[in-house]
């Protein structure tokens, strides 16, 4: 079976290891994507913060002690929603059980539209990039993460821990079928050229853009800082309206 969006989330199984891998001390997403992330975000005193594919709002909790305004978190996931929602509770955050296809960006009210490693498992992009454009306020960022262009290229698949990966079909974008903690994800391979197009396309100027490159002071293990050196696993990029 193949799960399109975020429908894997409820999946109870899938769902447990995911939040029990998502949350390991040396998690890529925790000592790799987040430092990038947030050093492209910048300042969120007194902002406005919409997050897409907020998950279990981990960057909401975050940015809220950070001091932001105010933050609107969307997911499909009825899981991830629920514990967003206990996360949130008492805080000037709130949450939207909602796919981002499915939300009504409601015209110049954020000051900010961040999204971590959720953009590659949507097909019409441009749909959404141009929502987001909308629904900024003259000025406002919109920061996003996705999983690298050489992560999702190929259509050859691997598990387990990789020492070695295939970067093949970088141009054929499209969809691809990844299993994943015993699953079959659908995502879609961009290459890094049509991010940015499309960004600009919508009438985005380009601020910032990072891979990850991972920091050694993150890292508990020489190995594990080593084998990350290898490929970059994320895409970050950061622009302005």
């Amino acid at each position: 079976m193949e799960h399109v969006g975020s429908s894997v989330y409820d999946n109870h199984a899938f769902y447990e290891q995911y939040m029990a891998r998502r949350h390991r001390e040396e998690s890529p997403n925790k000592i790799i994507e987040y430092p990038a992330l947030m050093s492209l975000l910048g300042d969120v005193r007194d902002k406005t913060i919409l997050d897409l594919g907020c998950g279990d709002a981990s960057l909401g909790e975050a940015l809220l002690k950070q001091g932001c305004e105010g933050y609107v978190g969307l997911d499909g996931s009825q899981n991830m929603i629920e514990q967003a929602m206990l996360k949130l509770d008492g805080t000037k955050g709130s949450v939207v059980h909602t796919s981002l296809e499915d939300y009504s960006y409601p015209a110049d009210t954020f000051d900010r539209v961040v999204s971590q490693l959720a953009l590659h498992y949507i097909e019409d992009l441009e749909a959404i990039v141009k929502n987001v454009y909308e629904t900024l306020k003259p000025g406002g960022e919109f920061v996003f993460s996705v999983l690298h262009p050489v992560m999702t290229a190929s259509f050859k698949s691997m598990t387990g821990k990789r020492a070695d990966w295939i970067v093949d079909d970088y141009f054929q974008s499209g969809k691809r079928i990844e299993p994943w903690i015993g699953e079959q994800v659908v995502k879609y391979h961009r290459t890094i050229e049509e991010y940015f197009l499309m960004l600009q396309s919508a009438g985005f100027s380009i601020q910032g853009l990072k891979e990850g490159t991972p920091q050694r002071e993150h890292f508990q293990q020489e190995e594990e800082f080593k084998r990350r050196q290898r490929i970059p696993l994320f895409l970050i990029m950061s622009c302005i309206k």
